[in-house]
């Protein structure tokens, strides 16, 4: 069972896991919009909310912990110089999931995540 378990494994191990959602906000970063499965776009929006709250304050310290954690200088600047600045006066709740479409292959739902 996995009563009040923290997070989800999404079938991977623990370095393939941070890989794929560091990988993935990184696109959502440059992008703004991404089209990723459900399961996946759950684990992210907590990921990259983290980052986006991080961000917000601009300090040499939310630069050092950002780049940790996403490893590109292209992302990281453009989350602190032009997505947190939008995101000063919202507490939380900095992206949007929103169903689209079952994929073909497997069946699964898919899903957009999108800054709002």
């Amino acid at each position: 069972m996995r009563h009040r378990h923290g997070y989800r494994k999404l079938s991977r191990t623990s370095a393939h896991r941070a890989a794929l959602l560091k990988n993935l906000t990184i696109a959502l970063i440059e992008n703004g919009k991404i089209e990723t499965t459900v399961p996946k776009a759950k684990e992210l929006r907590s990921y990259a909310e983290k980052l986006i709250t991080i961000a917000r304050t601009g300090e040499a310290n939310a630069h050092r912990t950002i780049f940790a954690a996403l490893q590109s200088k292209e992302a990281t600047k453009k989350l602190i110089n032009e997505i947190a600045p939008e995101y000063k006066e919202r507490n939380g709740g900095y992206t949007r999931i929103t169903r689209t479409r079952i994929r073909r292959g497997d069946a699964t739902t898919m899903a957009f995540i999108e800054l709002v």
